[in-house]
């Protein structure tokens, strides 16, 4: 009887570690509606596999980050991601790249990668950059960097870089995920499609319905 007693006990332990250990892994996409007919399915969280036996060299490989961008546009920046779409082979390896190129007080402007902290490298010229923490604090965290420094941004918070120089910078920066997303917050905001109810975002915001309708009317540059 004991021995059965501790055989229950045994299991039950077991049971309650796994389910405290397990949980849902992380999105690699903003959703994912379950489907039962794998021949109609588009993604598994992210990507479906090659056969290893089938993979190249070039399934791992990106040639051209060496190459400036084109800053001429409303915000006076342009990020060149280097992620799953672009190296297949990052798929599920949970890291990807991107380079930004600042014009003369070009900015990166405030937005959020849902799925990712990112470390930023500047390689030419002078950032400041901050990011601001999640409610109730709103704490603003700044810096100036210049040639050489890194600055990192943690997971999902609203985070910014200025080019306060009068030339133009280069940075680069790692990210931890695949697919990291990004959600630029002007743009989401103000132009969502189909546009959010202006009376709901002028009480939400303290503004002037017609401000917020002067607003949603802008053509939102999306720098990303």
């Amino acid at each position: 009887m004991k021995g059965v007693q501790f055989l229950v006990a045994f299991v039950v332990l077991a049971l309650a570690s796994s389910l405290a250990s397990a949980s849902d892994p992380s999105p690699l996409q903003d959703f994912c509606v379950a489907i039962e007919d794998y021949k109609n399915a588009v993604f598994v969280n992210g990507k479906f596999c090659k056969d290893p036996k089938h993979a190249t060299p070039n399934d791992f490989f990106f040639s051209g980050l060496n190459i400036p961008r084109n800053t001429s546009n409303p915000v006076g920046s342009t990020v060149t991601p280097v992620n799953v779409d672009q190296i297949p082979g990052l798929n599920t390896l949970g890291v990807s790249l991107v380079r930004i190129d600042y014009a003369p007080y070009g900015q990166n402007a405030p937005h959020t990668h849902p799925r990712a902290s990112e470390i930023l490298f500047v390689q030419e010229g002078t950032l400041y950059v901050g990011f601001v923490t999640s409610n109730p604090d709103n704490k603003l965290f700044t810096k100036v960097l210049n040639k050489g420094d890194v600055f990192v941004f943690p997971i999902g918070l609203i985070h910014f870089q200025f080019n306060i120089g009068k030339y133009d910078a280069v940075a680069f920066a790692g990210l931890s995920s695949q697919n990291p997303g990004v959600i630029t917050i002007a743009n989401a905001v103000f132009g969502s499609d189909p546009a959010i109810n202006p009376d709901f975002l002028a009480r939400a915001f303290q503004l002037d319905v017609d401000v917020v309708k002067s607003l949603q009317e802008k053509f939102w540059w999306d720098s990303n």
